[in-house]
């Protein structure tokens, strides 16, 4: 998969020299020229390819990708930061270019009037994501719709975010459009603050070996909803569902809006779902609304879960 080369590449750039590192917040590792600007760095590789390494701090400040193949990495994983800024009203990263990879980054605290400010806006290309932390936003990351968007997460964290606050409806901690496909692996979504932990428009959805621990969200609804329907995997994964939701009616959705995408096929298998303590409830672990022909099997299911639900 080419995100995944991408990702491979980046993890093995060459690291800065020390004093590049700390001459200036932003570097751009091939040149090794420092930016006073995050947007300094992206408007200085363009069209092309390069890496921007983010030194250690926390930037309120926002950057807008519109071309290009580019990583951005934290030359300490978890210690850089972009806060409380969106461009365009819409997030902190903006990416329209040919490809994106982002490495060891922190997103926090982006909120926007019309309550759907997220950390990455992906409007085109292919995006990699890996080792970051969304936190305290209306939206961890949210998609534009476009079938040849790839989206790829892996080994990351989203807590405290979505919102059903805003005009437009829901925000949620992922919310992808219609895309060709959603990847998320060994990922961590905890306690969200509304909407859905990911909600996937995808042809393809992939959610793997991750957990949702719900136990202390607010006014939550589905850990996984596929309102189009679509193909693919949500195996091995890890659910707790908590005691304050807006729906507990089921963990996983499947067509609840428009099946756009035949979901024949889908599994849904190797999971462990359970309430959290003290709850007494009957929610569906799968909901569908497709009629469709879905793998579903081998899933440990706490008390009071119903494995399947015909809606």
């Amino acid at each position: 998969m080419k995100t995944r080369s991408l990702l491979v590449a980046a993890l093995a750039a060459t690291t800065l020299p020390l004093a590049a590192q700390q001459s200036a917040p932003f570097t751009v590792a091939e040149t090794g020229r420092g930016y006073a600007s995050l947007q300094g760095a992206v408007d200085a590789i363009g069209g092309g390819e390069g890496t921007v390494v983010f030194a250690p701090g926390t930037y309120n400040e926002c950057a807008v990708q519109r071309a290009g193949r580019i990583t951005y990495r934290a030359s300490q994983p978890g210690k850089s930061a972009l806060s409380g800024v969106a461009c365009e009203g819409k997030g902190a990263l903006v990416l329209g270019g040919d490809s994106a990879t982002v490495i060891g980054l922190v997103f926090s605290d982006i909120a926007v009037p019309d309550r759907n400010g997220a950390g990455i806006r992906l409007e085109s290309g292919e995006l990699a994501v890996t080792q970051s932390w969304f936190r305290d936003s209306e939206q961890g990351i949210l998609t534009a719709h476009d079938p040849d968007i790839r989206l790829r997460i892996d080994k990351s964290t989203f807590t405290r975010l979505g919102t059903c606050e805003g005009d437009g409806g829901c925000a949620h901690s992922i919310y992808t459009g219609e895309i060709g496909e959603t990847a998320v692996t060994r990922s961590r979504f905890e306690a969200g603050t509304g909407g859905h932990y990911v909600k996937s428009r995808a042809a393809r959805t992939i959610v793997e070996d991750s957990s949702f621990d719900d136990a202390n969200g607010r006014g939550t609804n589905y850990m996984i909803d596929l309102p189009n329907g679509g193909n693919g995997r949500i195996v091995r994964n890890w659910f707790v569902q908590g005691r304050d939701k807006e729906n507990w009616s089921a963990f996983i959705a499947v067509g609840a809006e428009q099946a756009n995408y035949s979901s024949d096929g889908l599994v849904i298998a190797d999971n462990d779902a359970r309430l959290a303590p003290g709850l007494s409830r009957s929610p569906a672990f799968v909901a569908d609304w497709t009629g469709d022909r879905l793998d579903i099997g081998n899933n440990e299911l706490g008390a009071g879960l119903k494995p399947f639900e015909r809606r």
